[in-house]
């Protein structure tokens, strides 16, 4: 029996079950054939669609908008009834306890009248919270472009730079891309903040460089007085796909290196750049992609070679997890770190200055926005665009800009 045969039983197993809990919420509040059998007839349609889109893919193609999209489909039928199944499950195991209560007891305990038919709607009223935001954030979330700004002060910024302005932009994954409109609005909104610097620090396409062909004359609109740069992220080295030939995979390499030339930017490679105003200096820092866990192929000694340990530094490195594990607690003092990668996970509850969640918080400890330790610190970037799910719940791409200022 091949290998994927049980798993495969034991899913559908799940997914029958969580139809059936779904279909009796339904079941409880209306007579409606329609109601009842309209829900689960959408599933069925998304799950077909699932499926077909997994029969046909193909790890050549990389990850095709189409497979984004029955991707998102899937979670946004499927998370809703996550609230439904823990609802009416706990309902289920109260009425358990109380018919063995009422069996090993003298009297005789019943449940509520009509409390089923009250949880059943409370169900479905929570679950249309997740069902309309993930449909939201499909159809408009993932172009909800927000501008976060910051100011942060040194006592070690040469004087020169006292107000100078960095605008990051990070994980662009154009592969995702499908609409024109609305990218070119972001860029237009990036190209707004009038920045003295833009730092782009990685992913600028899922898997092959061919993605940015039909946005490169958009992306080569971005300006900066005084420079842009950038870094490598995770999938800019083809890892996540299968090609023909090893050579095609180095071939597409070197390609997607060029395109940060022909958009205008200075891709550094474990190196550095000086900056220079008013005859001082501060120093960027650009690694190659440090993933914990996984490609830790950034070489931060080889960047920083010939930079002295008194100058003010900002460090580009796509993966937060680098300055968790490598740059907080560096002798060598790295002032400023700019990542990505993590989008925020595209979902989660953000209410400003007060609350922020996401599941990405489990697998990574700076996951988005920005963090102080050790007196350094590290800005997260949302991300640009979307990766894997074709939209945004709650944690919205982002521009940043920072404005550093002598303390």
């Amino acid at each position: 029996m091949p290998r994927w045969v049980f798993p495969l039983i034991i899913l559908t197993v799940i997914i029958v079950l969580v139809e059936i809990y779904t279909f009796q919420a339904f079941k409880t509040i209306s007579k409606s054939k329609i109601i009842r059998y309209s829900f689960l007839l959408v599933s069925v349609a998304v799950y077909i669609n699932f499926c077909v889109t997994m029969l046909t893919y193909s790890r050549s193609d990389g990850q095709t908008p189409q497979f984004q999209m029955a991707m998102g489909l899937l979670l946004t039928v499927s998370i809703p009834k996550i609230v439904i199944i823990m609802l009416l499950f706990g309902e289920d195991v109260y009425r358990g306890i109380l018919k063995l209560f009422s069996a090993i007891s003298s009297g005789e305990t019943k449940p509520l009248v009509g409390r089923r038919r009250f949880i059943s709607q409370l169900a479905l009223v929570l679950a249309a919270i997740p069902l309309t935001s993930f449909i939201y954030g499909i159809m408009h979330g993932k172009y909800n472009y927000k501008v976060l700004k910051y100011q942060l002060s040194f006592k070690d910024l040469p004087d020169a730079f006292d107000g100078y302005k960095i605008t990051q932009i990070s994980d662009i994954h154009s592969g995702s891309f499908t609409n024109k409109e609305k990218i070119q609005y972001g860029v237009n909104l990036i190209n707004e903040q009038k920045s003295d610097l833009m730092l782009f620090t990685g992913d600028i396409v899922n898997n092959k460089a061919d993605e940015m062909d039909n946005w490169i004359d958009m992306f080569s609109q971005l300006e900066a007085k005084e420079g842009k740069y950038a870094v490598l992220g995770n999938h800019d080295y083809g890892d996540y796909m299968k090609w023909e030939k090893p050579e095609d995979k180095v071939n597409n390499f070197q390609a997607v290196k060029d395109v940060h030339k022909k958009i205008g930017f200075d891709l550094l490679l474990d190196e550095h750049r000086y900056l220079e105003k008013d005859g001082q200096k501060i120093a960027l820092v650009g690694v190659e992609n440090w993933g914990r866990g996984f490609k830790e192929k950034g070489d931060l000694q080889k960047a920083s070679a010939n930079i002295k340990k008194e100058d003010f530094k900002i460090l580009m490195s796509h993966d937060p997890s680098h300055w968790e594990h490598k740059v907080k607690e560096d002798d060598f003092n790295y002032q400023l770190t700019l990542s990505g990668h993590t989008h925020g996970l595209q979902m989660g509850i953000e209410i400003p200055g007060w609350f922020k969640w996401s599941p990405s918080q489990f697998a990574y400890k700076q996951w988005a926005g920005m963090y102080q330790e050790f007196g350094r610190y590290i800005n997260v970037n949302r991300g640009f665009g979307y990766h894997a799910f074709p939209g945004r719940v709650g944690i919205w791409p982002e521009i940043t800009v920072i404005e550093l200022k002598k303390a």
